[in-house]
């Protein structure tokens, strides 16, 4: 690669180096030290973007809505739980909703303990954040270029989770990804989204900002939940969503007509826009 590098990589390693998710910015980094340019986020904007927390603050300093929540230090003692309930409660820093099952929905003080037990039993040394569940439905929405040559958000994803039994909380845990024999793996589907024009449109702009502010670069994907209130509120930022054709952008781009070959080529232009 030294002697003849290629004119750009096409950074499929959303799961990081070897599946390992903190080493997702490896790849990149490790391209920027060869000088060789590539599509996607850069390394600066996988790190700020793993950290949810961080992600919620700057949201919520940009006026973009987001849940009320509180951040749990690994090995803290659980003396001064939160009240707030229903609550759900998940790792700080994961990708691949891991650290979020089934379970991960609490009612009371006693399921909160015990999941962050289980938390800390499976995560060790991992910070939790104990936060507000929004019951409403959940939103994603994909956008593709950059700021300089032009944003296109997609069209608005709904999560169809009326297909779960009853007694499986309507959210996209581990077992949605991880467990083919799991109710979350065979009867959750995704549907385009019926949000009123002017909530689409609001959404679309917070995208762009989020876009802009964490340094996105070439396509990323947002994930949005309806509180108890009826107000959209971010859940995710995520700067490196699979390209998987059947994964949410392809859905996403499916709903503007737009083929999955051609989805590719227009995250190809905009990386080519950009250098």
């Amino acid at each position: 690669a030294r002697e003849d590098p290629p004119d750009l990589v096409v950074n499929f390693c959303d799961t990081g180096y070897r599946n390992v998710p903190t080493q997702e910015l490896n790849v990149p980094a490790y391209l920027e030290l060869l000088g060789i340019p590539y599509t996607g986020a850069p390394p600066a904007a996988m790190v700020l973007c793993y950290d949810k927390q961080i992600v919620r603050l700057i949201a919520e300093a940009m006026g973009v809505p987001v849940p009320w929540e509180k951040f749990i230090p690994a090995n803290a003692p659980l003396n001064d739980l939160p009240r707030q309930y229903p609550a759900l409660i998940k790792p700080n820093t994961a990708d691949g909703s891991v650290g979020i099952t089934s379970k991960a929905v609490v009612t009371n003080e006693k399921e909160a303990r015990e999941y962050l037990d289980w938390m800390r039993c499976e995560l060790p040394g991992r910070d939790a954040l104990f936060q507000e569940y929004l019951p409403g439905p959940e939103y994603g929405m994909g956008i593709i270029g950059n700021p300089e040559s032009g944003l296109r958000p997609l069209p608005a994803l709904e999560v169809d989770f009326s297909g779960l039994p009853e007694d499986c909380p309507p959210i996209l845990s581990y077992e949605s990804k991880a467990l083919p024999d799991s109710p979350y793996w065979t009867e959750i589907r995704f549907k385009q989204a019926t949000l009123p024009a002017e909530a689409e449109e609001q959404m679309a702009g917070w995208v762009k900002k989020l876009f802009k502010r964490f340094g996105l670069r070439d396509y990323g994907r947002f994930d949005f939940r309806t509180g108890a209130d009826g107000e959209l509120k971010l859940m995710e930022v995520n700067p490196n969503p699979a390209w998987a054709n059947d994964g949410k952008l392809a859905f996403m781009a499916s709903f503007a007509n737009i083929e999955y070959r051609d989805l590719m080529r227009m995250i190809l232009d905009a990386a080519i826009a950009r250098l």
